[in-house]
């Protein structure tokens, strides 16, 4: 388990408006992931956006853009990043048999559903406040991606509005 940063896409540029004090920033971020399941701390680098944006007041939106990576938020300490890990094999169990990795029924070869319903348990957005233009997050609290289905290079779709 690493933290890495997110560069933004070379397709998806950041755009900015401004109307009447109202601030909305738009960009599509991407992450290069190593693991088949990785836990990822993102916070410093959504941080640095937040403050980079302007908005002082407001909320970050925040999206994956896959339906096998997910996001949360949790406290990034190693012994509970692997538990969180054992969790998730455990609930959703990898070698268990899935309709969705039968070609009978499906046209996908990845062999994920496991991916699928690991995401779904975890959520694929978050929306974060935004106070004194610095993301309000609890003392221990991170914004973990999780890659479950890597590796592979992930997109995030950030969206800053506020004051």
């Amino acid at each position: 388990m690493s933290e890495k940063g997110l560069e933004t896409a070379a397709r998806g540029l950041a755009t900015s408006e401004h109307t009447n004090g109202f601030r909305l920033r738009a960009e599509t971020l991407t992450v290069p992931t190593r693991e088949r399941v990785e836990l990822i701390n993102i916070t410093d680098q959504l941080a640095a956006r937040v403050r980079a944006s302007g908005v002082r007041q407001g909320l970050a939106l925040v999206n994956s853009l896959h339906t096998t990576l997910a996001l949360f938020i949790n406290e990034f300490q190693p012994a509970l990043l692997e538990d969180i890990r054992a969790f998730l094999e455990q609930v959703v169990l990898r070698d268990r048999y899935y309709k969705h990795n039968d070609p009978v029924f499906s046209d996908c070869d990845r062999l994920n559903a496991d991916a699928h319903l690991r995401a779904m348990l975890l959520g694929h957005s978050l929306a974060l406040p935004i106070q004194n233009g610095e993301l309000v997050l609890g003392t221990f609290q991170s914004v973990i991606l999780a890659e479950l289905d890597g590796p592979r290079e992930r997109a995030l779709q950030l969206h800053i509005l506020g004051l």
